[in-house]
């Protein structure tokens, strides 16, 4: 005959850990995303001198990683989290600066698209990769992120703040 076990001892009580805020951990992806873009200027000046070795795969996987995951994943959540609010917005500026930065969601995951799987060829050892496509493409890539993160941060983020803030206290936040 088998027992039943014993009740578990009830867990000591303590203070929640404060969520981290929304806003700072877009930021970090912003910040994450520069220094892939950074990475991969580097990748690219590495392999001039070296072809893809070791250290051109290791980085040709951290950029393959960061760009098909939390990068994707900061723009759904951008999507989901902040621009709905401001789409409904009367000030008609800040509506097309948010439609604008939808369409580089788009671009960007064209443009990404498109560089894919030259990184992946490098992240996988293969020699087959364009390095002049790529010399060519990544100032683009580049030009549209630094643009894009450079409009959240001054205009639309500090917006959704306030409409943030204003809705935790109480209030209507201005359309």
């Amino acid at each position: 005959m088998t027992t039943a076990p014993s009740a578990r001892a009830p867990r000591p009580s303590r203070s929640p850990v404060p969520a981290l805020p929304e806003f700072e951990s877009l930021e970090q992806a912003h910040r994450d995303a520069l220094q892939m873009l950074q990475a991969f200027e580097e990748l690219l000046a590495h392999l001039d001198d070296s072809g893809p070795d070791e250290t051109a795969r290791a980085s040709a996987q951290r950029i393959m990683a960061f760009f098909a995951g939390p990068g994707r994943t900061h723009h759904a959540e951008e999507e989901r989290h902040v621009f709905p609010a401001l789409l409904n917005s009367t000030d008609i500026e800040l509506v097309q600066h948010v439609r604008r930065l939808q369409q580089d969601h788009g671009w960007i995951e064209e443009d990404w698209r498109e560089l894919a799987p030259q990184i992946e060829a490098i992240a996988n050892g293969y020699n087959w990769y364009d390095l002049a496509m790529l010399r060519l493409a990544l100032p683009v890539f580049t030009a549209l992120h630094h643009e894009h993160i450079a409009l959240e941060e001054a205009l639309v983020y500090p917006e959704a703040r306030r409409r943030r803030l204003a809705e935790l206290q109480g209030r209507d936040a201005k359309p």
